[in-house]
């Protein structure tokens, strides 16, 4: 029961899946519907991910990184900035899951709990909109850039002007916090396994070279389970299957919508007729990912599809399993504040997000 509770997304999926195999029964061209190269990359980066995160690494790296600020607005804008980068490069999940906590240690550790909801909203925005930039930053990325074969080049040149736009906006937001003079009363004293850490630094580069399809996918597939099986098991146990289970369940419910002649022709009219708005509209109530996943059937409109599934992270708490991810961590820690945190949580995500899609739908003249 805790399972279920814990992985909603998932759950919705797998019933999604399922009363759609009602009206397309399992016959042999389910097989078609699963995009192995997205779910091998995808296994194979998280896998890799938390490796690095059991030596600490990215908890030790940006301790550091915060030492150097001293300041409340500097010491906030340095934990959003962080997850920025972190979310391009280990994607917006694994991102959350490895600085959320750093950032509440920062604002606990220093007595601002004040702003720990709004330190927890601008990371959770920063992690959503900042693995934009890149194919493996969020999951629908690494679906999409594989899905249309998307030539790399192109979907940066894509999501650049969304990218930019959202760090300003952020930026903007820490702004307001006060100036005030920070003191972290203590360092993190962890030491880093530097051995491991270059092993594991190797197996991440071999994860993205195979994102940009330079070798098949799936050597990675033997070589980083067969490494990390001999120096980091607990790696392995702590990927995030439920993540790699959702994208299986979408991929048939998909599948099977798809081969719906009804549904088919309704979704596709819409989506032909406005790209940007439905999709982004379609991240607000089924997520990001499902919303990738299933729209893709319906339009070879990929630029704006793209666009839209990464904006439409923001918004409603569902519209993004990390925004999910961020509720649970402040939930746990300030239970009686959850009301103001979604109130909070309303405002900023609603804002960046109405920015975004009007500046976006004047760009593509939608």
């Amino acid at each position: 029961m805790t399972f279920l509770k814990k992985n909603p997304v998932m759950l919705i999926a797998a019933l999604a899946a399922v009363i759609s195999c009602i009206f397309v029964p399992p016959d042999g061209n389910y097989l078609e519907y699963f995009d192995f190269k997205t779910l091998t990359c995808l296994f194979c980066t998280l896998a890799v991910v938390c490796a690095l995160k059991n030596i600490y690494f990215f908890r030790i790296v940006s301790a550091k990184i915060i030492t150097i600020f001293t300041s409340t607005r500097s010491a906030i804008i340095a934990l959003v900035y962080i997850t920025f980068l972190g979310s391009m490069l280990i994607a917006n999940d694994m991102a959350l899951i490895t600085f959320l906590p750093l950032g509440y240690y920062v604002i606990t550790s220093t007595d601002n709990r004040k702003y720990l909801a709004f330190t927890f909203i601008m990371q959770n925005i920063a992690a959503n909109l900042g693995g934009m930039l890149t194919p493996f930053g969020n999951p629908q990325n690494l679906f999409m850039y594989s899905y249309y074969n998307i030539p790399t080049m192109e979907f940066v040149e894509i999501m650049l002007l969304p990218f930019l736009v959202s760090v300003t906006l952020i930026t903007l937001c820490c702004l307001f916090v006060k100036n005030d003079k920070l003191v972290i009363k203590q360092e993190c004293d962890i030491p880093l396994n530097k051995k491991k850490a270059i092993l594991y630094g190797i197996l991440f580069l071999l994860s993205i070279v195979i994102v940009f399809r330079v070798i098949p996918y799936w050597l990675g597939l033997i070589v980083i389970p067969l490494v990390l099986f001999f120096t980091d098991k607990h790696a392995l146990r702590r990927v995030d299957y439920p993540l790699l289970l959702t994208f299986a369940f979408f991929f048939i419910f998909s599948g099977n919508v798809s081969r719906i002649p009804a549904v088919s022709h309704f979704v596709g009219g819409l989506i032909e007729r406005n790209t940007l708005l439905l999709g982004t509209l379609s991240c607000q109530f089924i997520s990001n990912v499902p919303s990738a996943i299933l729209l893709s059937h319906f339009t070879q409109n990929y630029r704006e599809l793209l666009v839209a599934v990464n904006i439409g992270g923001t918004g409603t708490l569902i519209a993004s399993l990390a925004s999910l991810i961020t509720f649970r961590e402040y939930a746990q820690c300030e239970p009686k504040k959850v009301g103001s945190y979604l109130k909070q949580f309303s405002a900023y995500n609603f804002g960046i997000l109405a920015v975004l899609l009007v500046l976006m739908g004047f760009v593509f003249g939608a």
